[in-house]
């Protein structure tokens, strides 16, 4: 019965500090503070003691140290033109396909996302230079947006993924096992909504423009060298850890000079757009930071009260076999994403969530990666999708229409969790040959 008791507090209080328009960092803070003072014992200073100790040990981490590395790699390439040299590089080569330039938003979004690892970056990079092309063109402004808002989140799933570093380390996990776990699926799911717009077009060519004059292949190559220096630095970053020559932050640290040097040779970099991804980087990494301090501090407060063991033993007693217990986690987690970025959702939620998975025997890399994909679809779900958001500011149309078609984009990646599930050596191929290599 303290369970339920201390469980309808926790919301209750959370909810009240949500909806008051306070930070999750603060929400989560004062959620603990609160359980603390009525669950467990000590004085006001004991408390407040135990919240210094908590938040240190979850900010002393030299793994964390990747994240605002990775975020700063990601705002200096915001800043270049990187957007425009994608659509050059890649335009040729998407005009034979069923769809054709529709595929520039996809194919962008994965190349952008594997030097981002921030999805809102993601489509705000890619679309500054694609939605004005595609427009000019005539392509069909639902499939435009409904493309770009789809694919744009893979910045959260193919590494460095700032969301999957944030999950490693709250359940102490190897960063490097998750980046290549995130490989295949991420690949997957953008070749899925390829398939969609290659489906889409076939059954509706009237809709599409005409194609464009055919280019020769030395035409195609040559537009091709604008995506090399992009290739290269994705190669060294990610192929830097894969090889086994650097951690994630050493190889976030040859991603930022990587990226301070193609912005250098692009003509891109100057004192303001170095002041102003500093500047960038520094807010997003705290307010990271300070929703992990939160919810270390809200883990501490729930072990007090015994929450997520309780939780655990009472959704044991149910006897949910493994896969009930990811259809539950799936609709929770989506419908958690309505009103939480997923960040704030993976943090909030993994105390009481990890000793449930553990318990069916679910592997964590596994679940980090179904995890993700899940949080992804957060954000194209009305009200606070951030995918939505960024494209209403960069299209005028309002929040309804862009979720409306982002729907079938959804529906697409509700697919790929079906596909995960059922076949997890999606996830598990890569991590599970690179240990047995290593081995």
């Amino acid at each position: 019965m303290e369970h339920v008791y201390a469980t309808v507090v926790f919301l209750a209080v959370l909810l009240f500090l949500l909806g008051s328009g306070v930070w999750v960092g603060f929400s989560l803070i004062g959620v603990a503070f609160t359980g603390m003072m009525l669950f467990a014992p000590g004085t006001f200073g004991q408390i407040g003691d135990r919240m210094m100790t908590a938040i240190w040990s979850s900010s002393a981490s030299w793994t964390l140290t990747a994240l605002p590395l990775f975020i700063w790699m990601g705002e200096i390439l915001f800043r270049t033109r990187l957007s425009e040299d994608l659509f050059k590089g890649l335009s040729p080569w998407m005009n034979r396909l069923p769809g054709r330039l529709l595929h520039t938003n996809i194919i962008g979004c994965t190349i952008f996302a594997a030097i981002s690892g921030s999805s809102a970056a993601t489509v705000a990079t890619v679309g500054k230079m694609s939605i004005p092309e595609l427009r000019s063109r005539k392509y069909p402004e639902d499939l435009v947006i409904g493309t770009l808002s789809g694919a744009g989140t893979l910045g959260l799933l193919i590494p460095p993924s700032i969301i999957l570093i944030v999950y490693g380390v709250t359940v102490n996990q190897s960063i490097s096992k998750l980046f290549i776990a995130g490989v295949v699926p991420g690949i997957m799911l953008a070749s899925l909504f390829m398939a969609y717009v290659i489906g889409w077009s076939l059954l509706r060519p009237s809709k599409m423009p005409p194609a464009e004059l055919k280019r020769s292949f030395s035409e195609k190559l040559s537009q091709s060298l604008y995506l090399i220096p992009v290739l290269l630095l994705i190669a060294g970053v990610l192929g830097s850890i894969y090889g086994g020559l650097a951690t994630a932050t050493e190889a976030a640290v040859f991603g930022v000079v990587g990226a301070l040097g193609l912005s250098a040779v692009q003509g891109s970099l100057t004192w303001e757009t170095f002041r102003e991804s500093l500047l960038g980087a520094t807010r997003t990494s705290a307010m990271i930071a300070l929703i992990l301090a939160g919810a270390a501090f809200l883990t501490l407060a729930m072990g007090f009260t015994g929450l997520p063991r309780g939780l655990a033993t009472w959704i044991a007693g149910f006897h949910l076999t493994k896969y009930e217990l990811i259809l539950a986690l799936t609709i929770f987690y989506i419908l958690l994403g309505c009103f939480l970025d997923g960040i704030s959702a993976v943090v909030l939620t993994m105390a009481i969530v990890e000793p449930m998975i553990l318990q069916a025997g679910i592997d964590l890399i596994w679940f980090g990666i179904f995890l993700v994909v899940v949080v992804e679809m957060a954000q194209i779900t009305p009200p606070i999708g951030f995918n939505l958001f960024v494209l209403q500011g960069m299209t005028g149309h309002n929040i309804g229409y862009i979720a409306k078609v982002s729907l079938p984009l959804f529906l697409v990646m509700v697919f790929a969790v079906f596909l995960i599930v059922a076949f997890p050596d999606i996830v598990m191929f890569l991590p599970d040959s690179m240990a047995k290599s290593a081995g």
